[in-house]
């Protein structure tokens, strides 16, 4: 009985996610004549990478998350060159290897079946096929979006939520993007793998009592200690869950319970009154946790989204088409004039 309602559980995500994608106007089937392989070749080359290095997983869902929040999943983090997103503070520890990743399957793609899939569906299916692999929900990814001809502008860049915030701070942060308490308290749960450095957490070994929740004395003193030798700055990390770090489960709400969360940010989930009872649900239920999850995904990856006739399909990932373009132009007419 167990099982069938879990598996009806899983009906009702999947359909709510199918309609949830139709009104954003995309597709489950978009691409299935311009580019019938195209899963199987992200799945192939996430699958590649992902036995290299498990981290690559965290990092693509971290990369999706900072592209999506601050003008909705157009690829735009992705861009390069002057006032890119990636220059910009919240942004400059994005790991090369899944920027690089998402770079390469655009190419295989490309190559396969021509300019047809932009690099903002493929993120997001990079993103969903890794976090499969690390032990993850799966869940349905309609496609049809097109990437952004520019970057975010430094103001919504901004709007990003930074681990001191206070969940006050967070849930206004979320519902000014359309994005509710089970949102919130399900997509935090992406820290249960992942790694941080010493300057996203400095703040938690100082407690206060009115801002900082309350940090278990042994793990905040080991903490102390590695962050220690953090010289230069940026070369010591720490793993975002103390109990499974390179796996997506649930534990990361056992880490609350724990006092062991990482950042002000998640501790404060697990004491505010707002959201106590739902972390502490997560935490019991992996299953209640999984399903929340995969809605809340489904639903930040379609938030503002550009398709139709907006923005383009970028020849490649890292830069606009003007600009390619332009160069190309500089190139004929050099080549042209040396003729």
């Amino acid at each position: 009985m167990a099982s069938r309602a879990a598996a009806a559980l899983v009906v009702v995500a999947l359909a709510w996610a199918a309609v949830h994608s139709a009104a954003a106007g995309l597709s489950p089937d978009f691409h299935a004549v311009s580019c019938p392989d195209l899963e199987h070749i992200v799945k192939y080359h996430v699958a590649e990478a992902f036995r290299k290095d498990v981290g690559v997983a965290p990092a693509l869902i971290r990369i999706l998350f900072h592209d999506c929040f601050p003008q909705g999943c157009d690829a735009s983090v992705l861009l390069t060159g002057n006032n890119s997103e990636q220059a910009m503070g919240p942004n400059l520890t994005l790991r090369p290897v899944a920027l690089n990743l998402i770079e390469s399957i655009r190419a295989a793609v490309h190559r396969a079946c021509g300019r047809t899939v932009s690099c903002a569906d493929l993120t997001v299916l990079a993103t969903r096929d890794s976090l499969v692999l690390a032990g993850g929900p799966h869940f349905d990814v309609a496609l049809g979006r097109r990437d952004a001809l520019a970057p975010a502008s430094e103001d919504l860049v901004f709007t990003l939520p930074a681990p001191s915030f206070t969940v006050p701070e967070l849930l206004k942060s979320f519902g000014d993007r359309n994005l509710d308490k089970a949102d919130l308290v399900s997509l935090s749960g992406a820290h249960s793998f992942g790694i941080a450095h010493c300057s996203s957490f400095s703040d938690r070994f100082t407690p206060d009592v009115d801002t900082n929740p309350p940090i278990d004395p042994n793990f905040a003193a080991k903490l102390k200690a590695k962050c220690a030798k953090d010289v230069p700055a940026g070369t010591v990390n720490q793993t975002l869950d103390v109990r499974t770090p390179d796996v997506f489960d649930n534990k990361y709400y056992f880490d609350l319970i724990a006092k062991q969360g990482l950042f002000k940010s998640d501790q404060g989930l697990i004491v505010h009154p707002n959201t106590t009872r739902m972390a502490t649900r997560f935490s019991l239920n992996q299953g209640a946790f999984f399903e929340q999850f995969a809605k809340s995904m489904v639903k930040m990856s379609n938030m503002d989204l550009l398709t139709g006739s907006q923005g383009e399909i970028r020849f490649n990932c890292a830069v606009p088409n003007s600009r390619v373009e332009g160069i190309e132009t500089m190139s004929n007419e050099g080549h042209a004039a040396a003729m």
